[in-house]
């Protein structure tokens, strides 16, 4: 009886030990800038939930949350520290100037690529669900390298909120760049997913039409979006339409092609407007017109000054490439 106990225990300890080396090892990347406010409630509730996965056996106990510096002017790195040695899933680097949610973003998965099976990336204002990550993790067990976390609807934003954010979409599409509709940076990404983006050397980041590229199988998963905890939002419209201009140029050459179209367009009324005027010459029926010279020029050169600086924005996007800098130096790291 003994004999057959102490078997028993042995079976189950060596299934137990199989089933905690199998699961995967997470790495929950958040990026932080000047979250002060927010980040004392935040890391309690990622603490909380990479407990609960481990204990369901959904991932290994050498999981880890890594919360990355951006730059942040305010306490933000002090308490980063300060969780980091409170308890041993707490991660933390510190990037040497505010680099942008992008660029923080992507050193965090680069920290996490070659220590993690899987990472999922989320911001650090609580406004997502965390209680998405079982769901991810689970079609990952199904198969699929990329998981993305997408918003079921927008029901806590303003009108005007609402009306601009799914334009940005919408938008982004309409210009050849490819977006999953109502997704942010909250994804799952596995370690040979992320092994093949890290090919990706572009300096002018946007993740959200970059990972697309990446290809592999991919899967959604749906939830509702919260208020954020505490603190400001750091994504104002401003900060939106520069994020959907530098994803558009960086990805897409749609709006040089329109851009050409354009001015063929213009071109063709142009020549119509000079044939029209010789026939008019020719037949005596010229009659003189200051104010409809004017705004015809003043149309042309408008277009031609935005054609201009639309190119010279994708000059200039070649030319931050072409000096190949870093995007993004570590100053300080805590293991």
């Amino acid at each position: 009886m003994i004999q057959q106990l102490c078997n028993f225990s042995r079976i189950c300890f060596t299934n137990l030990g199989a089933d905690m080396k199998d699961a995967p090892i997470l790495w929950i990347v958040i990026p932080c800038y000047n979250e002060e406010d927010v980040l004392p409630v935040a890391g309690d509730m990622f603490l909380k939930k990479i407990i609960s996965l481990e204990d369901n056996k959904l991932i290994s106990e050498e999981s880890k949350i890594l919360f990355v510096n951006d730059g942040s002017s305010d306490t933000t790195w002090d308490l980063i520290k300060d969780l980091s040695g409170k308890d041993r899933h707490f991660k933390g680097i510190s990037l040497s100037r505010n680099f942008g949610h992008q660029r923080a973003l992507l050193a965090g998965l680069m920290e996490a690529m070659n220590r993690s099976d899987i990472t999922i990336s989320i911001d650090c204002d609580g406004q997502d669900d965390v209680d998405a990550m079982d769901e991810m993790i689970r079609r990952f067990a199904e198969g699929y390298d990329i998981v993305y976390g997408v918003r079921k609807k927008r029901d806590t934003d303003s009108f005007f909120k609402r009306f601009t954010a799914e334009s940005f979409y919408r938008f982004m599409n309409g210009m050849g760049t490819e977006v999953v509709f109502n997704h942010a940076d909250y994804r799952l990404i596995s370690k040979r997913a992320l092994e093949a983006f890290s090919d990706f050397k572009e300096v002018n980041l946007f993740l959200r039409g970059l990972i697309p590229l990446v290809g592999f199988k991919s899967a959604t998963v749906f939830y509702d979006r919260k208020e954020r905890m505490a603190g400001v939002s750091h994504y104002p419209l401003k900060k939106m339409c520069g994020l959907a201009f530098d994803g558009i140029t960086s990805l897409s050459v749609k709006p040089i092609r329109y851009v050409t179209i354009f001015g063929f367009l213009i071109a063709f009324i142009s020549f119509i407007g000079v044939m029209w005027a010789v026939i008019q010459a020719l037949r005596g029926e010229t009659v003189s017109g200051w104010a409809s010279m004017t705004s015809i020029i003043c149309f042309v050169s408008g277009c031609q000054m935005f054609s201009l600086g639309l190119i010279g924005e994708y000059v200039g996007k070649i030319y931050m490439e072409s000096k190949k800098r870093p995007r993004y130096i570590i100053s300080e790291r805590i293991e």
